[in-house]
């Protein structure tokens, strides 16, 4: 795509590829990848901009898939300036680039209890805009506000109960840019706090691939809630369950695997494409659809083109 773009004063990168930045480390280029130098930077640079070009916020690219086409218009990746983490009166503020597990640490060590944060990939401005959430808590329970930078380039601050959040859902648009977000938590000692997140990591590195490329749960589960981790969970109505009852558990196409360990993880096993990952995912929505009637719905995002046939 050729267009004329405004001079920023963070970085601007040509035909960036994305591969590199993606968890499932598959992707083409982006036009141009964006890195602001703080949000004045963003919200001048946004103001500028032709409004007829695409505008994409990308986080760590731990719940994507970018298409082997790459992104057409600009990737928007926020960088250390939006990464602070404070805590002062029981209140968290976070940068939307923060990880969730060092917003879940930093609240604990302050004895503020967001430990549900910690064994969730990615990052703060993700895990707000996706209502993130596990053992039964989810980003809407503790959210204050958050700021943002619209594709206009306005900055703006929006409360918690503006953001039109559900399961695994906000209403926040596709091309604002979350900068920050105020979070408060109930009190609890911090030795705890943390004994409980250690507990955590234990049980998830049980039960998930952890050591393996992989973007977290490929499909939302059709009970529309998380697994809360208590004994009277229920997995009928799982999309883990329901892709093993259909036969999947470890079914491949290509260089791409749903895991043996946790069949609701769509793997790399090493060098596939973004195309083999998206058509071994479309596969699984078909089968479990003829095996159980669950018309399994994306949780992984997937965003750009791809290769034009023949490449």
């Amino acid at each position: 795509m050729s267009f004329d773009l405004p001079t920023p004063r963070g970085t601007l990168i040509p035909d960036r590829p994305l591969n590199s930045l993606t968890w499932l480390r598959v992707g083409g280029p982006a036009d141009w990848l964006f890195q602001p130098a703080d949000a004045d930077d963003l919200a001048e640079f946004l103001a500028a901009l032709d409004p007829a070009i695409p505008v994409f916020p990308m986080g760590v690219g731990s719940n994507l898939i970018v298409r082997d086409g790459g992104i057409r218009g600009v990737v928007v990746r926020l960088g250390r300036a939006f990464n602070a983490v404070s805590v002062e009166d029981g209140v968290i503020t976070a940068g939307a680039a923060s990880l969730d597990a060092q917003v879940a640490r930093r609240a604990a060590e302050a004895g503020l209890d967001l430990t549900f944060l910690r064994t969730i990939p990615g990052s703060i401005g993700g895990a707000v805009r996706m209502n993130a959430g596990c053992y039964g808590s989810y980003v809407s329970d503790h959210l204050v506000e958050i700021q943002v930078v619209t594709r206009q380039g306005e900055q703006i601050t929006m409360p918690a109960a503006e953001l039109g959040f559900g399961y695994r859902h906000s209403d926040i648009p596709a091309d604002w840019i979350i900068t920050q977000a105020v979070f408060a938590a109930t009190p609890g000692d911090p030795d705890a706090l943390h004994v409980k997140m250690a507990d955590q990591l234990a049980r998830r590195d049980e039960s998930q691939p952890t050591g393996e490329r992989s973007a977290g749960s490929t499909f939302r589960n059709p009970a529309g809630f998380s697994s809360t981790g208590q004994a009277d969970d229920t997995h009928d109505l799982k999309a883990w369950s329901l892709i093993d009852r259909a036969g999947l558990r470890g079914h491949s196409w290509g260089g791409a695997q749903m895991s043996e360990k946790h069949p609701n993880f769509l793997l790399n096993t090493g060098a596939a494409t973004a195309a083999e990952l998206e058509a071994l995912g479309e596969l699984v929505r078909r089968r479990v659809m003829e095996d159980s009637g669950h018309d399994l719905q994306w949780e992984v995002i997937r965003i750009g083109d791809p290769l034009p046939e023949g490449e």
